[in-house]
């Protein structure tokens, strides 16, 4: 779902403008993109803070309303201060709604505690926690989840496995990434090298 923004036009720009912007509680951004000019704007800041809160904000689309008119545009950047971590700027950049876009969306596993390989003893290894994907804004999702329960000890989730909504791709280079995998050795395996140690027969004294 698109988020709506009312969005003021700044008229004065440098750093003295954005003080004052700052002083008032609001926060200066601007919106750029698409081949047209740079548009500096003025948001409410308590209104955008809380905005912050919302998961998955970057996935979004976010529909600006100026006095100049209407912005399709997705969050960029959100600059904080050093000291006070307020929020002191933000970037959008504009988009056709009718065209693929490329955005990171977080990746999620679950059914952890039903998972074979982890009831086995097994140890998840977590490596890449984001996805690339590529496709209409629309159809971006929040997050991509893996399911472990049907994994066992050995089995890895490359890109190529996550399960991606109707019209989303993979980005470039994702496939061949291993997402998570479960380390260990199978039981039997352990049983096995354990029984086989026990029963070598212990080498002759050296005379």
């Amino acid at each position: 779902m698109a988020i709506k923004l009312k969005a003021e036009i700044r008229n004065a720009a440098g750093k003295g403008a954005a003080r004052s912007i700052r002083k008032n509680k609001n926060i200066p951004a601007v919106i750029y993109g698409e081949k047209k000019a740079p548009v500096a704007i003025e948001l409410s800041g308590r209104d955008f803070e809380m905005l912050l809160k919302t998961p998955s904000l970057r996935t979004k689309l976010f529909e600006i309303d100026t006095a100049n008119g209407h912005e399709d545009a997705m969050l960029m950047d959100v600059q904080y201060h050093p000291v006070t971590d307020k929020v002191i700027h933000a970037d959008f950049k504009r988009i056709n709604v009718k065209e693929p876009v490329n955005v990171s969306v977080p990746v999620e596993v679950i059914n952890a505690e039903t998972s074979k390989g982890l009831k086995l003893g097994g140890v998840l290894n977590f490596a890449v926690r984001k996805v690339a994907l590529r496709g209409l804004i629309h159809d971006i999702p929040e997050k991509i989840t893996i399911d472990l329960t049907n994994l066992t000890i050995g089995d890895s989730v490359h890109g190529s496995d996550l399960v991606l909504p109707a019209g989303i791709e993979l980005g470039l280079h994702q496939a061949e990434l291993a997402f998570a995998t479960i380390g260990g050795k199978m039981p039997d395996e352990a049983d096995a090298a354990k029984a086989a140690a026990t029963a070598a027969p212990a080498a002759p004294a050296k005379k």
